[in-house]
């Protein structure tokens, strides 16, 4: 007698099949990265300009925050992102956006509550997190950011919605699929790469079993048209990507495995189409978030935390593509006045069209700092010129 579990195990098989297929549209020509444009050169040779370095604390959205995420508008305005609540994974956590002004910092106003999402998503949710802020080629500013309706962070998704007129405005919520088995466990922090045919290379990872970064690439509708995972022997989460050229990119990824942490790293030769592991950097790293930035003139900026955790937010500078890297010293050390350790961790790095350099991270878990920097700034700092914390440990907050 014919086992009445076969034909179902193979009709399951069939659905299964066909639902891969469905989800794997055909893929659009190969990708290319679209570089942004030179900065204007400085009227002055750098070594005379004058070194700048400024920082300020945000005004406070909640009692918590964290994750912070850099943009700037085609006009020049510079824009923030973070998420603040109770705790982190706590049901009032909500997005926050916040615009600089000529008298500082705007008030927070909030991007992405969990009631609104979830009425936008029809799903039942219970956090959010890990806000991405972009301005692509078009000007459009988009926003990616994770929702959890069951469990941990393991079973989080994708979440992207976008703005034509600054950020004034958004469209509602919309869910990436970015697997078809129940959609679960992959997540954002860092922020995409723009492709030439309008779409982005956005950075993910996947958290739920194991733990990989993997590459997605919408198109310009900002649908998922490709995903490819990015293959490492240790567990591996949030990469921070940087275009060397129109066809290669370097990763650099958090370090998730046992034993004593560093900065791992892939490569991609043909623009995120595949992904090859790369040499481990001899950087000690926290089992925390980094940023990598390229800059106008080719240099690598890291900006991340040691291996001792999270209490010290250092920078490194590589001047050849990331083979060898010079730390530059802390930004930012201190510990509370309890004498616990601090934190100052998850960092988002972006140059702006003057070339002025922004880092903005979260602030002992109670604010976001943004720090602004100039090229003279950072080439005094690899001097040696300047060698102590850029922010001194006694400072107050808010």
């Amino acid at each position: 007698m014919r086992s009445p579990g076969k034909p179902r195990l193979a009709l399951t098989l069939a659905l299964l099949a066909v639902a891969w297929t469905a989800w794997q549209a055909p893929r659009p020509g190969a990708p290319a990265f679209a570089l942004p444009a030179p900065l204007p050169a400085s009227p002055l040779p750098e070594p005379r300009q004058a070194a700048h370095f400024a920082s300020r604390l945000l005004p406070l959205a909640a009692a918590s925050a964290h994750a912070a995420s850099l943009a700037q508008l085609q006009d020049g305005t510079l824009l923030i992102a973070w998420f603040a609540g109770r705790s982190e994974g706590a049901e009032d956590v909500a997005i926050y956006l916040s615009r600089l002004e000529k008298e500082g910092w705007s008030l927070p106003r909030t991007l992405a509550s969990r009631p609104e999402t979830a009425r936008q998503l029809r799903r039942h949710l219970r956090k959010l997190g890990n806000p991405v802020l972009h301005v692509d080629t078009r000007g459009r500013l988009h926003l990616f950011f994770v929702s959890v309706s069951l469990g941990g962070w393991a079973g989080a998704s994708i979440n992207h919605k976008f703005s034509d007129d600054g950020g004034l405005h958004w469209s509602p919520a919309v869910k990436l699929t970015t697997t078809p088995f129940f959609n679960l466990g992959t997540l954002v922090r860092n922020p995409p790469l723009d492709l030439q045919d309008g779409g982005l290379g956005l950075p993910a990872y996947h958290e739920f079993i194991a733990k990989q970064g993997e590459w997605l690439r919408l198109d310009a509708q900002g649908r998922i048209v490709d995903k490819v995972r990015m293959p490492h022997p240790r567990d591996t989460l949030q990469p921070t990507l940087a275009a060397l050229d129109e066809q290669r990119a370097l990763a650099l990824l958090r370090d998730a495995g046992p034993g004593p942490g560093h900065v791992q790293a892939v490569s991609s030769q043909d623009a995120g189409l595949s992904w090859k592991r790369a040499a481990t950097l001899p950087i000690p790293h926290a089992n925390a978030s980094m940023a990598l930035l390229r800059l106008s003139d080719g240099k690598l900026l890291l900006a991340g935390n040691p291996g001792s955790g999270r209490t010290s937010l250092l920078l490194y500078l590589s001047r050849d593509q990331g083979q060898n890297w010079q730390a530059l010293g802390a930004v930012e050390t201190g510990r509370e006045a309890d004498g616990k350790e601090a934190e100052f961790s998850y960092p988002s790095l972006l140059q702006a069209s003057n070339g002025d350099i922004h880092l903005a991270y979260t602030w002992r878990r109670r604010s976001i700092r943004h720090v602004t920097f100039n090229p003279a700034w950072l080439a005094a700092r690899a001097q040696g010129d300047i060698t102590q914390p850029a922010i001194p440990a006694a400072e107050d907050g808010p």
